[in-house]
């Protein structure tokens, strides 16, 4: 790199993936350096494109070396700041300008947020969502064999694509959980994802229905909107709370941070704007004594940027993985010909240079978006209820 970089070409790639679609961007520049970013919002990827067209104006000849700049710009040119889905294409903008910097410079973008603190990044893997019972038991203590030391379980009826009854749910998911923690000991970190499918009280009655140490996490249990019902659960359990993944601002994490509501962070750098916002609030948490347990349900891209951040902080418990034989294709190597790759339960942390991520453009261009919708649960009575 000879002169000042310039931004030339900002371009979303909404792609199918495996069963999913992923939200890719690259960012171009003047001296042949681009870098890729991902936004995080599942099922939403045309609104996201849109915010990229609009950044896309302004963009163009900047210097993408000012990362910090240019993150308060996109957030601050406009009355309406913030949101997810502005955030969702911030934080893959951003994400994109970390890659070509340390492309730039020749250094791993952990370097570029204050240097490696560890060399492997520990994981959790789930159970899978269509496994329940004795059945999820079983995966459990399959995954554990493999090297998992933290294990997250799903509840009963979570594979649903029609109906959920929360109180149908808790009674069974509580007796799998008891079981479960009695078949594979004290020595296992175990969790479940509930998705926000509960109310305060639902909640509270799921937690009444275990053994006293049988969870170490209870993720997303009731919706995030409005903190006080997670400081009146917080009031009825001592279970520690797993909370963060739709949150697209340091400003949402605030309560939860400030009042002590939760113990682990399921920050997602797609989704909270890039890797400029998930410092701040890792920092922030770091204060707090609260750690990082990232969201991490997308693809290569969302992976390697994780990997950075959690190699960088201090405050860090597990990375969200999936088990290599669950097979659900997000990692595609004809997609992603070099990506993070599992040694056992950890990832080891590249040294290449930016993300560490090589995508094969050829191949995404010619894989077209496909129309995805989560499933739009209702309850026996006919009412709509949470995904």
């Amino acid at each position: 790199m000879t002169t000042k970089l310039k931004i030339t070409a900002i371009k979303p790639y909404p792609v199918w993936v495996g069963t999913r679609n992923q939200m890719l961007v690259k960012v171009e520049t003047d001296q042949g350096i681009f870098g890729w970013g991902e936004s995080g919002l599942s099922g939403r990827e045309r609104a996201v494109a849109g915010a990229l067209e609009h950044y896309r104006e302004f963009l163009i000849g900047r210097d993408p070396m000012q990362i910090g700049r240019i993150w308060q710009e996109v957030y601050r040119s406009q009355y309406f700041e913030g949101g997810r889905v502005l955030q969702a294409a911030i934080s893959a903008i951003d994400i994109a300008l970390h890659d070509i910097k340390g492309q730039a410079l020749g250094v791993p973008v952990y370097e570029l947020l204050g240097g490696k603190q560890r060399d492997r990044i520990p994981t959790f893997a789930s159970t899978g969502d269509e496994a329940e019972g004795d059945v999820a038991i079983e995966r459990a203590g399959e995954l554990r064999a493999q090297g998992w030391q933290a294990i997250r379980f799903f509840p009963a009826g979570q594979n649903s694509r029609d109906i959920f009854e929360p109180r149908e749910s808790i009674g069974a998911t509580a007796r799998m959980l008891n079981k479960a923690r009695e078949a594979l000991g004290d020595d296992v970190v175990l969790g479940i994802d509930y998705h926000h499918r509960l109310s305060v009280a639902e909640a509270a009655s799921f937690c009444n229905k275990l053994g006293r140490g049988v969870l170490d996490f209870l993720e997303e249990p009731i919706r995030d909107e409005t903190p006080e019902a997670y400081e009146s659960l917080r009031t009825m359990t001592d279970i520690p709370f797993a909370i963060g993944e739709e949150f697209a601002s340091k400003w949402q994490f605030l309560p939860y941070i400030e009042c002590g509501i939760h113990q682990f962070n399921r920050l997602d750098v797609c989704n909270v704007g890039g890797l400029t916002e998930a410092m701040k609030v890792a920092g922030w948490s770091e204060a707090h004594y609260v750690d990082l347990m990232p969201h991490n349900p997308l693809g290569p891209i969302c992976t390697a940027a994780t990997m950075h951040l959690a190699a960088a902080v201090p405050n860090f418990a597990w990375l969200e993985t999936r088990a290599p034989e669950m097979k659900l294709g997000f990692d595609n190597s004809d997609f992603f010909p070099v990506q993070p790759r599992l040694d056992g339960a950890d990832y080891p942390v590249s040294d290449l240079p930016g993300l560490g991520v090589e995508v094969n453009e050829e191949a995404i261009r010619a894989q077209s978006l496909r129309f995805w919708e989560a499933p739009h649960l209702k309850r026996r009575d006919g009412s709509v209820t949470n995904w």
